[in-house]
């Protein structure tokens, strides 16, 4: 493991893995452990960096929060990259890699599901509120829950705490349920703007099977960033490149391939 030092002067854990040209991954609201089962599929060709959010996993935290300051993590992270890298980020950590992209030269940029609230839904969210609410009469699992059902189910299951029971993350994630708060309120006052000034490549993915509200988020990233692809795999859901790493890394590689063949040709 390795650290940086973010503008705020909070420490950024990250690894590498693997040799050729740089790859840095961004998670959601896990750690950097979230890319293990997609990590062997790419150290052949890249080299890999895996770093943790502010406030989890390894890293520090400051008592202030904002999106800025997310994107000024992951700044901090390429700065120790060897070449233009590409970034590749999964829900918050997709938004992240785009914000991040639109003020940071990056070779190309790809995001499953970027946590962008849009349209109806993010007029009427409240889902900060009302985890706290649940934060406030000291029940932290049911917080989680909440946020769980609006960030992987359309429809709930039939006996969601059973599914949860068998979901392999649960229930260790309740530990990041306060900084899944924070990120859920400020998502909550992030808007996004008409046209996303990303100089570079764009490869957008979305699942069938995740909430409706995400697969309009990404539809609207891909019409406000002028050099993008979008892709939707039949079946997925939100943890779509965990569900199905091989598929999705094999989208991700032929994008890549595709953008370095311009890359090349455009230097």
């Amino acid at each position: 493991m390795e650290t940086v030092t973010s503008a705020d002067g909070t420490r950024i854990a990250y690894e590498r893995h693997g040799d050729g040209p740089p790859l840095v991954l961004l998670h959601g609201g896990s750690t950097r452990h979230y890319w293990e089962p997609l990590l062997s599929r790419f150290t052949d060709e890249f080299t890999v960096f895996l770093s943790d959010r502010r406030g989890r996993g390894d890293s520090g935290d400051s008592e202030e929060y904002s999106i800025r300051r997310e994107v000024e993590d992951a700044r901090a992270v390429i700065d120790a990259v060897d070449g233009k890298p590409t970034l590749f980020g999964h829900s918050f950590g997709g938004l992240q890699a785009i914000e991040t992209a639109r003020i940071e030269p990056v070779r190309a940029v790809v995001a499953y599901e970027p946590a962008y609230l849009v349209g109806a839904y993010r007029e009427q969210a409240d889902l900060s509120e009302r985890m706290q609410e649940q934060l406030d009469d000291g029940a932290p699992r049911e917080a989680m829950k909440l946020h769980l059902r609006e960030v992987l189910h359309d429809r709930e299951p039939p006996d969601f705490d059973g599914w949860l029971e068998a979901w392999p993350p649960w229930p260790a994630c309740v530990e990041h349920v306060e900084n899944t708060v924070r990120m859920d309120r400020a998502l909550e006052k992030h808007r996004l703007p008409d046209a996303l000034d990303v100089d570079a490549p764009a490869l957008l993915l979305s699942g069938t099977d995740g909430p409706s509200h995400l697969r309009d988020s990404v539809r609207a990233v891909h019409d406000a960033i002028p050099d993008s692809r979008l892709v939707e795999f039949d079946g997925l859901g939100h943890s779509g490149p965990t569900e199905a790493p091989k598929r999705v890394v094999a989208e991700v590689r032929d994008f890549l391939d595709d953008a370095g063949s311009m890359w090349r040709r455009s230097h």
